[in-house]
Formats: structure tokens, C-alpha cells, sequence
């Protein structure tokens, strides 16, 4: 099976990484033993990069799927955080609850931030400290923005960058698909490393999978796609598009046929607008004092579930 090197890091890693995003309670909420076995079931084919964060409350699910794996893995992971103090916490708690002495990549986790250069610029000098330490072997941004991105090529202290991409631009904040593919090319020549996400735009773009999958693979620049996975079926049918450009014609018709939506139990929302200051891609509204969602704007990430204090929204 190809692997790819991310980067200047070193890092050997097959293309496909696996997104424990969706394998969550902002999504699924599959339990740790559901996830577990889906993740190792992706181990076993040969993945070897799992890519979470601190706000995905995915941790558990990896432990389970690590349990006795003797392989090796790659583990990324971002902080939300907007402070340094904040940032060290999500860290060491995160390699606490999987057991690890080091994260191979930690993101700057900035999907709303234009500027993450100066809006973080002390918990980006934060992950610089515990790179020295140790915790951390590579400090990478992730992003939706175009400007962030085009500001990570010339930050040679950003080793590895996570853009979002896909091929309606669908999330993308202040452009246009040429346009990020463009400062992902910068990125490139600046040597970072290149994992995509989004490529099927949070799961809007499943209907038309196969055609979005490889509009990412093709964007030059790009080491790896992170992928949200929730069957063994998806698994072994994303390995056989990424490494043998192979379709299966009824596995990827059933894939394809899934619909995904932001469902919001309108009855127990109270209005707060908490979702609002959550959501990147202007997804959200109240109306009539109740959560709203916009389909055509919505990119099914999630992270409005998380900011919800009544626990009232989640990606089905």
C-alpha cells in the first residue's frame, strides 16, 4: 500500500487518514468499543494516521482501537484553545487519556480565526514550548480560512497545515477552491506537510463522493485526506479509491445513496445563540428565539453541537 511523506516531518503516512470526528457524540456517538473496532479495523488495512482534536471528545474511541495494536500510528490532534495556559491543559490531558508520551502533530484548531499568527499567537508559543519538551512533535495549523493558510508558508515554525478543501469550496471563508488550492501549492513549496479535510464538504457532498474524493487527491500539494468513516464498508471502499483508483460500482452506489443533516431538538432549545458564535461557515440563526439551520450553508462539522449548553444538536 503507497505512503507518502508529510512534509519535511519525516512522517511516512498512507493518504487516507482516518477522521475520528464523526465516530463522537457531536456526530454519531458511537460508543468507545464502536469506534474502537472501526478505527482498528482501519489499522489492520493499513492506516496509520488518526486525526482528532480536543473538541471531538474522541479519545476514548482511539484507546479502544489502539488496545493492544502493535503497529505503528501516527496521532494528531488540535487545540481550540484561546490562551496558552488552555492549550498546555488540552495537550497533556489528551496524551493522559490515550496513554502517550507525545503527539506526532498538534494543531492550532482555528476554523474561525483569520489571523491565527497573532489572534493565538500565544498558544502557538505555548506548542513551541512543548515541542522542546517533547509532547509535541510537530505544530501544525488547521483552518478554513484561505488567509491563514497563505500566512502558514512563510511561518516556518507551522510544519504541517490541515486546509479545508473540496470542490465546491463549500466552507471555505474567504474564497474561492482555486483560491485555497493556490496557498496550499505556497505551503507546498515551503515545505509543509498536507493533509486536506472536508473533501466531501461534512457529508454534502456524498452523493457525489467518488468524483469529490478525487478532485482532493488531484489538488497538487496535497500529502493526505482526512476522511470521517463510520462502516468497515467505507473503510475498505476509501483504500481502494485512494491506492488503486478502484470503484466498486454497487459498494459506492449504497455509500453514496446515505444523507447526512444538523439535526436541532427545537422543543428543549432555548435561543442562547451560543451555536451562532460557533458556526465558521454562517449555517446558523434564530428564529423566533429557536436555533435554525441553513442546508445550503451547513458543512455538518459539528462543533455547533459542542458549544450547545443543552445538548440539543448533533450530525445524524
Amino acid at each position: 500500500m503507497k505512503q507518502t511523506t508529510l512534509g519535511t516531518t519525516g512522517l511516512t503516512i498512507n493518504p487516507l487518514v482516518f477522521g475520528t470526528l464523526p465516530l463522537g457524540p457531536l456526530q454519531a456517538g458511537l460508543t468507545p468499543e464502536e469506534g474502537g473496532r472501526l478505527i482498528r479495523h482501519g489499522l489492520e488495512k493499513g492506516i496509520n494516521v488518526l486525526d482528532t482534536a480536543e473538541l471531538y471528545q474522541s479519545y476514548p474511541h482511539i484507546k479502544a482501537g489502539l488496545a493492544g495494536f502493535r503497529g505503528k500510528v501516527h496521532i494528531i490532534s488540535k487545540t481550540h484553545a484561546p490562551d496558552g495556559a488552555l492549550a498546555r491543559a488540552h495537550v497533556e490531558r489528551g496524551l493522559r487519556e490515550l496513554g502517550l508520551e507525545q503527539f506526532d502533530v498538534l494543531h492550532v484548531h482555528g476554523a474561525k480565526i483569520a489571523d491565527p499568527f497573532t489572534e493565538r499567537q500565544g498558544v502557538i508559543e505555548e506548542l513551541l514550548k512543548m515541542k522542546e519538551e517533547g509532547k509535541i512533535a510537530h505544530v501544525g495549523l488547521s483552518s478554513h480560512y484561505i488567509s491563514a493558510i497563505r500566512m502558514a508558508a512563510d511561518h516556518p515554525e507551522i510544519e504541517v497545515i490541515h486546509p479545508l478543501i473540496n470542490m465546491n469550496g463549500m466552507g471555505i471563508i474567504d474564497g474561492s477552491a482555486d483560491e485555497m488550492a493556490a496557498a496550499i501549492r505556497a505551503c507546498k513549496a515551503a515545505g509543509k506537510g498536507i493533509y486536506a479535510m472536508k473533501a466531501l464538504a461534512g457529508g454534502n457532498l456524498i452523493p457525489q463522493a467518488r468524483q469529490a474524493i478525487r478532485y482532493v487527491l488531484n489538488v497538487a500539494g496535497v500529502d493526505g485526506v482526512a476522511i470521517g468513516m463510520l462502516s468497515e464498508a467505507e473503510i475498505d471502499a476509501n483504500l481502494a479509491l485512494f491506492h488503486d483508483n478502484v470503484a466498486d460500482e454497487e459498494t459506492w452506489q449504497g455509500l453514496e445513496s446515505r444523507r447526512r443533516s444538523l439535526r436541532i431538538m427545537g422543543n428543549f432549545c432555548k435561543g442562547c445563540g451560543n451555536c451562532l458564535d460557533a458556526c465558521a461557515s454562517g449555517g446558523l440563526s434564530i428564529v423566533d428565539g429557536k436555533a435554525t439551520v441553513d442546508e445550503e450553508a451547513c458543512i455538518l462539522c459539528g462543533y455547533c453541537a459542542a458549544s450547545c449548553p443543552e445538548f440539543v444538536i448533533r450530525v445524524v
